[in-house]
């Protein structure tokens, strides 16, 4: 089972940072999940209704992210977290995409709550996970693009296992390589914020959320948090 670590230059720079990670086992991704279904049509409606908005730019969830962003020399404005770039979607478009099952649960939770997310089909992950600076010498290939490989720059941010990059920027894009389809069925989801202190108890009710989408269509679901009291966690 791998383990996720997060580097201590990391829980130094960014030491109210905390991470949710939520693990699925025996997930079932070709059966209807109503939950999730509705989860999604409901944060539609409440948009068009206008008694409910995704988070933008100027609040403090995802302008944090701007800040750390820029500190590792990322522009935030050009390659946004995750969560901002599918609030903006949502606000332009009025609807979510609809990926698979799991990829969508974790978008209504992630944009519900003005929180970043991913995952990792752990069936592709080799070895440990380091949250962890770049050095320059990593490779990454983008999710939806098979044939393209980048390189981070020293000093980003990057999800980390022993064959390459698995999330670029932080949470900005996941990799091609640990996608999560309809066949995925040993996931590693993560939710994250950089203010514990404001959002640790957000953090923990999105998990939940999550956690509760998951589990009607999985074998085991468990949750585990890392920051910098607890670096590391195995799943």
């Amino acid at each position: 089972m791998p383990a996720f670590r997060l580097a201590p230059a990391v829980a130094e720079a960014f030491p109210d940072t905390l991470i949710a990670l939520v693990t699925a086992t025996g997930l079932r991704g070709h059966e209807p999940w109503p939950h999730t279904t509705a989860a999604l049509a409901e944060l539609e409606q409440q948009l068009a209704d206008g008694t409910w908005h995704p988070a933008d730019e100027t609040d403090p969830r995802i302008e944090a992210w701007h800040t750390a962003y820029r500190s590792f020399g990322t522009n935030p404005r050009r390659i946004r977290p995750s969560v901002d770039a599918l609030g903006r979607r949502l606000a332009k478009k009025g609807t979510l995409p609809r990926i698979n099952p799991a990829v969508d649960s974790y978008n209504a939770v992630s944009v519900r709550h003005g929180l970043p997310a991913g995952a990792f089909d752990l069936h592709h992950v080799t070895g440990d996970v380091d949250i962890r600076q770049a050095d320059g010498t990593e490779s990454f290939t983008p999710l939806g693009e098979p044939g393209t490989v980048e390189n981070p720059k020293p000093g980003e941010i990057v999800y980390a296992d022993t064959t390459g990059v698995l999330t670029r920027h932080w949470n900005h894009r996941d990799a091609h390589r640990t996608r999560v389809t309809e066949d995925s069925t040993h996931v590693a989801f993560l939710l994250e914020t950089l203010d514990a202190t404001r959002d640790g108890d957000l953090l923990k009710v999105a998990a939940d959320e999550l956690q509760a989408l998951l589990a009607a269509h999985a074998g085991r679901t468990t949750v585990a948090y890392l920051g910098p009291a607890r670096a590391e966690a195995t799943v």
